[in-house]
Protein backbone atom coordinates (compact mmCIF):
# COMPACT_ATOMS: atom_id res chain seq x y z
CA UNK A 1 0.00 0.00 0.00
CA UNK A 2 1.60 3.52 -0.65
CA UNK A 3 2.21 5.31 2.24
CA UNK A 4 0.91 9.33 1.60
CA UNK A 5 1.42 12.76 3.69
CA UNK A 6 -0.53 15.67 3.39
CA UNK A 7 1.71 18.59 4.33
CA UNK A 8 0.22 21.73 4.67
CA UNK A 9 0.67 25.53 5.41
CA UNK A 10 -2.67 27.61 5.98
CA UNK A 11 -2.90 31.13 7.45
CA UNK A 12 -6.77 31.61 7.08
CA UNK A 13 -7.79 27.93 7.11
CA UNK A 14 -8.73 27.49 3.47
CA UNK A 15 -5.63 25.34 2.76
CA UNK A 16 -6.30 23.40 5.52
CA UNK A 17 -9.75 22.70 4.64
CA UNK A 18 -8.53 20.82 1.66
CA UNK A 19 -5.47 19.24 3.34
CA UNK A 20 -8.20 17.90 5.92
CA UNK A 21 -10.67 16.55 2.71
CA UNK A 22 -7.57 15.00 1.45
CA UNK A 23 -6.47 13.11 4.52
CA UNK A 24 -9.75 11.71 4.90
CA UNK A 25 -10.48 10.76 1.50
CA UNK A 26 -6.83 9.17 1.44
CA UNK A 27 -6.58 8.35 5.11
CA UNK A 28 -3.06 8.71 5.42
CA UNK A 29 -1.16 11.39 7.95
CA UNK A 30 -1.38 14.80 7.58
CA UNK A 31 1.39 17.20 8.77
CA UNK A 32 0.54 20.98 9.20
CA UNK A 33 3.52 23.39 8.80
CA UNK A 34 3.61 26.04 11.83
CA UNK A 35 5.79 29.16 11.43
CA UNK A 36 8.01 30.35 14.33
CA UNK A 37 6.80 34.08 12.74
CA UNK A 38 3.79 35.44 13.10
CA UNK A 39 1.41 35.89 10.48
CA UNK A 40 -1.82 36.70 12.05
CA UNK A 41 -3.92 39.74 11.51
CA UNK A 42 -3.34 42.45 9.15
CA UNK A 43 0.25 42.45 10.44
CA UNK A 44 1.03 39.41 9.94
CA UNK A 45 -0.32 39.78 5.92
CA UNK A 46 1.93 42.27 5.07
CA UNK A 47 4.51 40.66 6.74
CA UNK A 48 3.85 37.55 4.72
CA UNK A 49 3.29 38.96 1.70
CA UNK A 50 6.65 40.43 2.00
CA UNK A 51 8.57 37.28 2.76
CA UNK A 52 7.04 36.04 0.13
CA UNK A 53 8.16 37.97 -2.32
CA UNK A 54 11.70 37.40 -1.03
CA UNK A 55 11.28 33.60 -0.84
CA UNK A 56 12.47 34.40 3.36
CA UNK A 57 13.25 30.64 5.06
CA UNK A 58 11.97 31.35 8.25
CA UNK A 59 12.22 28.97 11.67
CA UNK A 60 9.63 26.16 11.74
CA UNK A 61 7.81 24.62 14.80
CA UNK A 62 9.24 20.62 15.37
CA UNK A 63 7.81 18.33 12.26
CA UNK A 64 6.11 15.36 13.05
CA UNK A 65 6.67 12.80 10.11
CA UNK A 66 9.56 12.89 7.31
CA UNK A 67 8.64 13.02 4.15
CA UNK A 68 11.15 10.60 2.95
CA UNK A 69 9.48 7.95 4.64
CA UNK A 70 6.21 8.18 2.09
CA UNK A 71 5.67 7.32 -1.69
CA UNK A 72 3.55 10.43 -2.31
CA UNK A 73 3.25 13.74 -0.77
CA UNK A 74 0.54 16.30 -1.29
CA UNK A 75 1.90 19.76 -0.50
CA UNK A 76 -0.81 22.57 0.22
CA UNK A 77 -0.12 25.97 0.01
CA UNK A 78 -1.87 29.35 -0.07
CA UNK A 79 -0.14 32.02 -2.81
CA UNK A 80 1.01 35.14 -1.22
CA UNK A 81 1.97 38.07 -4.01
CA UNK A 82 1.98 35.99 -6.60
CA UNK A 83 4.60 33.12 -4.93
CA UNK A 84 4.11 30.47 -2.60
CA UNK A 85 3.42 31.31 1.36
CA UNK A 86 7.10 30.84 2.78
CA UNK A 87 5.98 28.43 5.49
CA UNK A 88 6.07 25.84 2.80
CA UNK A 89 9.31 26.88 1.30
CA UNK A 90 10.97 26.77 4.45
CA UNK A 91 9.52 23.25 4.88
CA UNK A 92 10.81 22.28 1.38
CA UNK A 93 13.95 23.42 2.28
CA UNK A 94 14.72 21.75 5.19
CA UNK A 95 13.49 18.66 3.68
CA UNK A 96 15.90 18.95 1.21
CA UNK A 97 15.96 16.10 -1.56
CA UNK A 98 13.42 13.77 0.83
CA UNK A 99 10.41 14.28 -1.75
CA UNK A 100 9.78 10.75 -3.90
CA UNK A 101 6.48 11.73 -5.79
CA UNK A 102 4.32 15.06 -5.05
CA UNK A 103 1.41 16.63 -5.98
CA UNK A 104 0.53 20.50 -5.19
CA UNK A 105 -2.57 22.07 -4.47
CA UNK A 106 -2.81 25.56 -4.02
CA UNK A 107 -5.56 28.52 -3.10
CA UNK A 108 -5.43 31.76 -3.90
CA UNK A 109 -7.76 34.92 -3.96
CA UNK A 110 -8.19 34.72 -7.35
CA UNK A 111 -4.70 34.76 -9.50
CA UNK A 112 -0.59 33.65 -8.44
CA UNK A 113 -0.98 29.86 -9.23
CA UNK A 114 1.47 29.68 -11.97
CA UNK A 115 4.15 31.81 -10.29
CA UNK A 116 3.55 29.14 -7.48
CA UNK A 117 3.56 25.98 -8.89
CA UNK A 118 6.76 27.38 -10.78
CA UNK A 119 8.33 28.17 -7.41
CA UNK A 120 7.21 24.96 -5.80
CA UNK A 121 8.34 22.93 -8.60
CA UNK A 122 11.64 24.99 -8.36
CA UNK A 123 12.13 23.99 -4.78
CA UNK A 124 11.43 20.60 -4.42
CA UNK A 125 13.45 19.83 -7.60
CA UNK A 126 10.66 17.86 -9.47
CA UNK A 127 7.48 18.09 -11.45
CA UNK A 128 4.38 17.46 -9.50
CA UNK A 129 2.55 14.34 -10.59
CA UNK A 130 -0.77 16.55 -10.56
CA UNK A 131 -1.58 20.26 -9.24
CA UNK A 132 -4.98 21.55 -8.27
CA UNK A 133 -5.75 24.93 -8.08
CA UNK A 134 -8.61 26.24 -5.88
CA UNK A 135 -9.66 30.17 -5.35
CA UNK A 136 -10.66 31.08 -1.68
CA UNK A 137 -14.14 31.09 -3.36
CA UNK A 138 -14.50 27.84 -4.60
CA UNK A 139 -13.44 26.69 -0.80
CA UNK A 140 -15.37 28.82 1.13
CA UNK A 141 -18.76 27.65 -1.05
CA UNK A 142 -17.63 23.95 -1.52
CA UNK A 143 -17.34 24.05 -5.31
CA UNK A 144 -14.30 22.07 -5.22
CA UNK A 145 -15.52 18.76 -5.11
CA UNK A 146 -15.16 17.52 -8.92
CA UNK A 147 -11.63 18.91 -9.20
CA UNK A 148 -10.34 17.34 -6.20
CA UNK A 149 -11.72 13.64 -7.08
CA UNK A 150 -9.82 14.58 -10.25
CA UNK A 151 -6.67 15.60 -8.48
CA UNK A 152 -7.15 12.26 -6.39
CA UNK A 153 -7.10 9.86 -8.88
Amino acid sequence: MMKILVAYYSRTNVTKKIAEEITKELNCDIEEIKPKVNYDGKIGYIRGGKDAIKAKIIELEALNYNPADYDMVYLGVPVWAGKSANPMISYIKENENSFNEVKFFVTAGGTGFDGTFKQLEDFVGKEPIKKLALTTKEVKQDKYQDKLKIFLE
